[in-house]
């Protein structure tokens, strides 16, 4: 009886230490999205703002310069996740990326966010270099947070709680930026915004790199991927054949499209629509915080019904909550109740985006027996960047064409109506895009036996 015991106690031990290894990986993977995203939060809620009413750029300029840029920096995503694909060493294939990566990203923020005194065309310049910096910078980060995701676990329940830990953490960084950010700019401006975005930066740039460094030592790439020597072009190739891959791939234009027109929005709808700068951080945080809840219950809903059934569903919330901001007009309780509405169905689209994001590299695997995640990962943040550079310009050729100045503090009507398309219409449209796409998304079905098929070629193998 004794020895029974004793070995009871034994199983109960090892127990517990898997379950602590395992939430150690979680919350060291989920972390790199709380760093990327005090970076990525402060982009997509303020850059356009920092460059049209700090350093005073023309809308036009910078319209033509989110172009651009995105593009140029779309090419640095293909390379990077060649590189990653290539990569093989004792820490694995996208952890080094993650550590060596750091530091470039936290000074690269801060570069973007400082105003040179060198005159409006020199500033244009400065803005089109430190942009790209900063994005391919994120890149170096980003991509491999993406890529690691298969070859931390092989099991779809345990990836769908990474992915689900990666968008909670994702959802807190965005919120100390949303509830903070703007009141630490007044507080070390004091009424100069330039050097209070300048101090904020530095700040979270110190943040984001210490984070990192904990993300790389607290992950490790367990699941063992046989290694192909597949060219660029071939990888191309597999990546065109995957049906599932093209149809999320396209949703990604959508998702983050969609995303980066009204976060940008945001400070130039409640500013200048609403007329209540109050409600301009209250929103932006509810826009973050309100997704942790929605991210936290996906899990259980995956198990429900489908991943592509609940991205559906966060569409149509995250519609019906923009609908609800519209005709709530400045009425407080009505936008506030529409923006937790809007948030909750866009919290749900983006666990689902995160979970969904490793199944087509299995499918891939299973069809062609060639593994590209790195590639896959590079591809769909290229995807994502083109998505974003459009956004971005729609968003600033949107404010010069509504005849938007930084100087007035009550815009004309056409501005207003505007600013209101960035926030209410052009979101809608992708929402709308998203549903469509969606409805010919069938992985979901067949993934289950997929996994089993995979796993019987890795044990064979």
């Amino acid at each position: 009886m004794p020895e029974r015991n004793l070995e009871v106690k034994e199983m109960n031990e090892v127990e517990k230490k898997v379950k602590v290894g395992l939430w150690r990986q979680r919350i060291g993977y989920g972390s790199s999205d709380f760093a990327c995203n005090l970076i990525w939060q402060m982009i997509s809620l303020y850059l356009l703002y920092f460059y049209t009413n700090v350093m005073h750029l023309n809308a036009g300029a910078v319209s033509v310069m989110f172009l651009v840029t995105k593009v140029i920096d779309g090419v640095s995503d293909l390379i990077v996740g060649f590189l990653i694909d290539k990569t093989n060493t004792k820490w694995g294939k996208s952890r080094p990326w993650i550590l060596f990566g750091a530091i470039p990203f936290g000074v690269a923020a801060v570069l973007a966010f400082s105003v040179p005194n060198i005159g409006q065309t020199g500033m244009l310049i400065y803005a089109y270099v430190s942009y790209i910096l900063l994005s391919t910078a994120y890149t170096v980060v980003n991509i491999p947070m993406a890529s690691i995701l298969p070859a931390l676990s092989e099991d779809p329940h345990e990836r769908t709680v990474l992915a689900s830990c990666r968008t909670f953490f994702s959802s807190i960084g965005s919120t100390v930026v949303s509830a903070f950010a703007l009141t630490l700019v007044d507080k070390f401006g004091n009424g100069n915004e330039a050097l209070g975005f300048r101090i904020v930066m530095m700040i979270f740039g110190v943040i984001g790199c210490l984070v990192f460094f904990f993300c790389f030592f607290n992950t490790k790439e367990r699941v063992t991927i046989k290694q192909e020597k597949v060219s660029l072009k071939a990888n191309i190739s597999c990546l065109l054949h995957n049906k599932p891959w093209k149809l999320f791939a396209l949703n990604i234009v959508w998702f983050f499209g969609g995303f980066v027109i009204q976060a940008s929005a945001v400070i130039y709808y409640f500013t200048y629509v609403v007329q209540n700068t109050t409600l301009v951080q209250i929103v932006a945080t509810i826009t973050t915080l309100i997704p942790i809840v929605a991210n936290l219950c996906a899990p259980f809903l995956v198990k429900m019904t489908s991943k592509r059934n609940l991205m559906v569903g966060g569409s149509f919330v995250h519609m019906g909550g923009l609908l609800i901001i519209f005709f709530g007009g400045k009425n407080v309780p009505v936008l506030l109740a529409g923006a937790v509405i809007a948030a909750a169905g866009y919290g749900l689209k983006a666990s689902m985006h995160f979970a969904m994001q490793p199944d087509p590299v299995d499918y891939g695997e299973w069809k062609s027996g060639v593994n590209t995640a790195g590639t896959l990962s590079a591809v769909n943040g290229f995807i994502g960047k083109v998505g974003m550079a459009i956004a971005s310009s729609i968003g600033a050729a949107l404010l010069q064409f509504g005849g938007f100045d930084a100087n007035l503090a009550v815009q004309t009507t056409t501005a207003q109506h505007y600013i209101t398309a960035m926030y209410i219409w052009v979101p809608i449209i992708t929402n709308i895009a998203t549903i469509i796409t969606m409805m010919f998304y069938d992985l979901d079905k067949i993934y289950p036996q997929i996994v089993k098929e995979l796993d019987e070629r890795r044990v064979n193998a």
